[in-house]
């Protein structure tokens, strides 16, 4: 990914950046556009979702 530009979102300014300029502390990222960065929390979110869902499946399935 060499010179290609990375955004990120920043947790705290709830403003995406364009290259790292926080603290990795309060960044979500790299995403590869900024409008992927602008839906970071929608995506973990989802993500989040699917994975509570399937550890739900799981655990009926292991009774």
């Amino acid at each position: 990914m060499l010179g290609k530009k990375k955004f990120y979102y920043n947790l705290k300014t709830q403003q995406v950046e364009e290259g790292r300029q926080s603290d990795w502390s309060a960044l979500m990222g790299p995403y590869p556009t900024r409008e992927a960065a602008e839906r970071a929390l929608e995506t973990a979110r989802g993500r989040t979702d699917s994975w509570d869902d399937a550890d739900r499946t799981w655990r009926r399935e292991e009774r």
